[in-house]
C-alpha cells in the first residue's frame, strides 16, 4: 500500500462506500440464489464488485484486488452464460465476499491486508476453470457458521461494564464534577484518577492495538489471519464503530437558514434589551420584546428537530445485514428459508440503529433455528416447503416498531412455564399463577432455553436475555405473541431518539429527579390512612388493585425528611408500582448528559432545570432490580 499520509480521507470514503456496495452484493447475491437466471441482477453485483476493486487498486491494495478480480471474472462468466450458478458455486463466492469485508476490517487499522486463504483462491481458480465443487452438504457441514447468537461469550459481551466503586448506590453525589459534565467545563478528577492517568500509556493500551499514534508508513505490517471456512459466514462488523454521517444537504439548508433566523431574533432581543434599561417600559415595548421571545422559542424548537433528522438514517441500512445472515444459517441447519424486508426507509436515530444490531442478530437467527422446523415437520403439517421470516418497521407517532415474525411452529405458554420450572428459573406456584402471555415473557429471562442439547447456535439460554436486556437500556419494550402450529411474532417498540427524553419531574429532599414519561401512568395523592402493610410491605389500592409502594429516598438510598406526599403510578421492571415522592414539578423535555466517570448507580444522567439547578435521571430498570422491595417503616405505619 501506498504511504497514507495525506490520504485518510479517502481511505475512510473508500471503507463507507465499498461496505455499503458489499452489503448490497451480499443482498443481492442471496437474491440471485433464487433468480439466477436474471441478468440485470447478475449485472448489479458485477458493477458493485467492479466498483470495490477500482477504489482498492487506487489505494494500492494489490491483495484485496487481486481476489475482487477473480470473483469478478466469476460473476463475468454468470452473465455471459459460460457457467451457471450451483449451490456449491454460491458457497464459494459469499466465501469470497466475507474475506473481502476481513480485509475492509484490516484496512481500517491501518494495516495491509493479507492475501486471502490459498482453499479460498483455489475455489475460485476451480470454478472458473468448470471443475466440480464440494456438494452443498458437506460445504456447509464444514463451514463455521457466524458469530453464534446464544452462547456465554455473548452473554459477556453484551453486558454492561462493572459500575465504578464510587458510583454504589447511597453514595455522595460529586455535584461539583456534575456541574462541570452539564456545563462543559473541566471535570475535577479524584487523586486516584489523576495517579491512574500519569501512568504510563503503554500499560492500558491493548496489546493487539495495531493503530499506530504517527501516519503510517508506505509499507505496513501484515497481520495473521485465520484461515475461513470454505463457506465464509455471515458479514462480520466493522473493528471500529462509525463516526460519521450522511446528511441530506436539504436538512442542513434547513439547519443553516434557522440558524441565521435566531441570529435575526437575538439582535432583536438585545436591541429590546437595550431600549428597556434605558428606561424605554412602555406597553408597545414589552409587547415586541414578548412576541421576540416567543419567536425565538419556536425557531429554538424548530432547529432542535431540525437538528434531531440529521441523526436520522433509514433503518434499512441494518437490515440489509440479515439476508446473507439467514441463508447461511438456513444452510447449516438444512432448512429452505426466506427473509423477507419491508419498511426499510423507516428512519431511526443513528446512534440507536448501531446499539440494535446484536438484538435483531438474536432474533432473526433464533426464527431461523428455533422457530422454523425441519423440512420434514414441515411436509408432515402440510405447510410450503419454504418458510418465511420477516422483519419489518414502521412508524407511528413518536416510536417506531419493529416486528421480526416467522411461519413456524410457534410457542406453547404451558411448555415454556413447566422447562421454567425445571430449570429452577421460578417455582411451580408462580408458574400457576402465569397467563399464557406472561409465560411468553419467559423467555426472556437469563437461563432460559427450551433446548435440551446446547449447539453452536444456541441452547445457552442467554440470548433473549441479550436481547431484552439491550432493547430496555434504549428506553424500548419488547413483546411476543406466538400461535402454536403458525409462528410468532416478536414486536420492538423503541423512542425515535435518546437525544430527547420526556420526562416527569419530582422531588425529594429538595432536589430534583426525572423519570422517564413513557413509565409514568398517573400522579395520585398519599393519604397515610390509605397505606397498608400487606406481607411487611406497604400498598396502597388503585381502583380495587393492590400495588406495592416504593419510596423513591428508599431506592436511591436517601434518608427521609418528610412522609412523602405523592405516589407515581408507573410501569417498570415488567412490574406496576408506585413511586413515593415529596412532589412534583412537572413534565418536561430534556437532553441528558451522560456521566460516565462520576455516575452513581441508578442514574442515567442529568440534565439542568429552567432555572439553572441540576435534575438527575433516575434509571428505574437498574434502581428497581439492585433494591430489596422494603420501605422504611417510619414512612408508612398502618398495617392491614
Amino acid at each position: 500500500m501506498s504511504d497514507f499520509a495525506g490520504m485518510e480521507e479517502l481511505l475512510q470514503d473508500f471503507l463507507l462506500e465499498a461496505g455499503e456496495l458489499l452489503s448490497q452484493v451480499d443482498n443481492k447475491l442471496v437474491e440471485l440464489e433464487k433468480r439466477s437466471d436474471d441478468k440485470n441482477l447478475l449485472n448489479d453485483i458485477f458493477r458493485g464488485f467492479h466498483t470495490i476493486k477500482g477504489g482498492a487498486g487506487f489505494l494500492n491494495v494489490d491483495n484485496l484486488v487481486s481476489l475482487c478480480h477473480r470473483t469478478e471474472n466469476l460473476f463475468d462468466k454468470l452473465r455471459n452464460g459460460e457457467l451457471s450458478l450451483s449451490p456449491g458455486l454460491m458457497d464459494t463466492i459469499l466465501s469470497a465476499t466475507a474475506t473481502v469485508r476481513e480485509m475492509f476490517n484490516e484496512l481500517s487499522s491501518h494495516v495491509q491486508p493479507q492475501a486471502a486463504d490459498p482453499a479460498i483462491i483455489a475455489s475460485l481458480e476451480a470454478a472458473l476453470a468448470g471443475e466440480a465443487l464440494p456438494a452443498p452438504g458437506a460445504t456447509a457441514a464444514a463451514t463455521p457458521s457466524s458469530p453464534p447468537a446464544d452462547t456465554g461469550g455473548a452473554a459477556e459481551t453484551a453486558a454492561p461494564a462493572a459500575a465504578p466503586a464510587s458510583a454504589a448506590a447511597g453514595d455522595d453525589i460529586n455535584w461539583a464534577a456534575l456541574h462541570a459534565v452539564l456545563t462543559g467545563a473541566p471535570v475535577p478528577q479524584p487523586a486516584a484518577t489523576q495517579a491512574a492517568e500519569a501512568a504510563p500509556a503503554a500499560e492500558s493500551k491493548p496489546s493487539d492495538m495495531r493503530t499506530p499514534a504517527a501516519p503510517p508508513p508506505a509499507d505496513l505490517p501484515t497481520p495473521s489471519r485465520a484461515p475461513m471456512g470454505g463457506g465464509g459466514g455471515a458479514p462480520q462488523q466493522s473493528l471500529q464503530k462509525e463516526t460519521t454521517i450522511r446528511v441530506d444537504t436539504v436538512r442542513l439548508d434547513q439547519v443553516l437558514n434557522l440558524s441565521g433566523e435566531i441570529g435575526l431574533t437575538k439582535n432583536r432581543i438585545s436591541n429590546l434589551k437595550t431600549h428597556i434599561l434605558h428606561g424605554r417600559t412602555d406597553s408597545e415595548t414589552l409587547k415586541a420584546l414578548d412576541m421576540a421571545v416567543n419567536q425565538l422559542d419556536l425557531l429554538v424548537s424548530d432547529l432542535q428537530n431540525a437538528v434531531m433528522k440529521t441523526r436520522m438514517q433509514p433503518i434499512g441500512r441494518l437490515f440489509q445485514k440479515y439476508p446473507r445472515l439467514a441463508r447461511d444459517l438456513a444452510r447449516q441447519l438444512g432448512k429452505d428459508v426466506e427473509l423477507v424486508l419491508s419498511g426499510e426507509e423507516t428512519e431511526l436515530d443513528k446512534t440507536m440503529i448501531e446499539d440494535l444490531n446484536d438484538p435483531l442478530v438474536h432474533l432473526v437467527r433464533n426464527a431461523v433455528d428455533h422457530g422454523i422446523e425441519s423440512q420434514e415437520e414441515r411436509q408432515a403439517t402440510h405447510k410450503p416447503e419454504k418458510a418465511i421470516v420477516s422483519l419489518s418497521a414502521s412508524q407511528m407517532g413518536d416510536h417506531i416498531y419493529i416486528e421480526i415474525s416467522d411461519d413456524g411452529k410457534g410457542m406453547r405458554p404451558d411448555i415454556i412455564r413447566a422447562k421454567a420450572v425445571e430449570k429452577g428459573i421460578i417455582d411451580a406456584e408462580t408458574a400457576n399463577t402465569l397467563d399464557d402471555r406472561q409465560s411468553l415473557q419467559l423467555i426472556f429471562l437469563p437461563g432460559f432455553s427450551t433446548k435440551d442439547q446446547i449447539s453452536n447456535v444456541s441452547g445457552r439460554g442467554v440470548g433473549m436475555d441479550v436481547v431484552k436486556t439491550n432493547i430496555t437500556r434504549l428506553n424500548g419494550k419488547i413483546d411476543v405473541i406466538s400461535v402454536p402450529g403458525q409462528g410468532s411474532t416478536f414486536t420492538i417498540s423503541l423512542p425515535l431518539t435518546l437525544a430527547i427524553l420526556p420526562v416527569l419531574v419530582v422531588r425529594l429532599n429538595e432536589q430534583s429527579f426525572a423519570v422517564p414519561l413513557s413509565m409514568v401512568r398517573e400522579i395520585i395523592p398519599m393519604k397515610q390512612n390509605e397505606v397498608q402493610r400487606v406481607s411487611g410491605r406497604a400498598t396502597m389500592i388503585v381502583r380495587d388493585e393492590v400495588l406495592p409502594i416504593r419510596a423513591l429516598s428508599s431506592l436511591i438510598g436517601w434518608e427521609p425528611r418528610n412522609i412523602p406526599a405523592y405516589g407515581v403510578l408507573m410501569h417498570a421492571a415488567g412490574s406496576t408500582f408506585i413511586l413515593a415522592v415529596d412532589g412534583f414539578v412537572g413534565r418536561d423535555d430534556v437532553v441528558i448528559k451522560p456521566l460516565a466517570d462520576i455516575k452513581p448507580k441508578g442514574i442515567a444522567g442529568a440534565t439542568l432545570s429552567g432555572d439553572g439547578c441540576i435534575v438527575l435521571v433516575l434509571d428505574m430498570e437498574e434502581l428497581l432490580t439492585s433494591t430489596p422491595s422494603d420501605t422504611p417503616n417510619s414512612l408508612f405505619t398502618r398495617t392491614a
